[in-house]
């Protein structure tokens, strides 16, 4: 996102490039709407002068019925040395080709991360169409939280809950349960996997299961 270097560049004395990361993901997919999916996720991110970093992403699936097509760009910015808050601007585009279905999201969140836990918080500007109708404008609440049951140099154990991610901004009752594993295999090379049970129907109190999914893959960072 073009506007999100331009607004790092503004705020911070000179532009360093402080790290760089490529990621890579294959997911498994079952719910009760498309039954199974398959998909292949790439994402790739930067850091700036130790205080900016900017991820983007692309995820292509397929299930029985339709292509599934998801992507997001974003930005996060720390400004305190001693104070793991910060502040961070996500956009997410959804869709369905075969169904032109087409959702665009907008969400800016403010989050605090400690090496144990983390909440991260924010509204989410959602807009969506079908077959080529007005969009329509929904603006939705949306929260994650997390707790590190390990984490140290080889291993992160943790588990989350929330009704947003980097590919997915979804309704308030519809939120995701969910275990993953990060392994360090040296300086550069990381081994990622997660367990994720989805849950709808929270905001209504009629919570019920709506499927789970499986991801794995390896990061590389330097």
């Amino acid at each position: 996102m073009p506007f999100i270097l331009l607004f790092c560049a503004h705020i911070v004395y000179g532009i360093d490039l402080t790290g760089k990361e490529i990621e890579a993901y294959l997911t498994g997919e079952y719910n009760r709407s498309i039954n199974y999916n398959v998909s292949l996720s790439a994402i790739g991110g930067i850091e700036l002068n130790g205080v900016c970093k900017i991820r983007s992403g692309v995820s292509i699936g397929k299930n029985a019925d339709s292509a599934d097509i998801n992507a997001f760009a974003g930005g996060r910015y720390s400004p305190f040395s001693k104070l793991p808050l910060s502040f961070s601007l996500l956009y997410i585009y959804n869709g369905l080709p075969d169904y032109e279905s087409h959702t665009h999201s907008i969400l800016p969140f403010i989050s605090y991360n400690t090496r144990r836990a983390g909440i991260s918080i924010g509204p989410n500007f959602r807009f969506t169409s079908f077959f080529g109708e007005t969009a329509q404008f929904e603006p939705i609440l949306s929260s994650s939280v997390y707790f590190n049951f390990i984490n140290n140099d080889v291993l992160r154990i943790r588990l989350s809950a929330g009704n947003f991610s980097e590919f997915y901004a979804k309704n308030m009752g519809a939120y995701s349960l969910s275990v993953n594993a990060v392994i360090r295999l040296d300086e550069n090379w990381f081994i990622l996997n997660e367990f994720e049970l989805l849950q709808s129907g929270g905001d209504g109190f009629t919570s019920a299961f709506y499927g789970f999914c499986w991801r794995g893959g390896a990061k590389f960072k330097w």
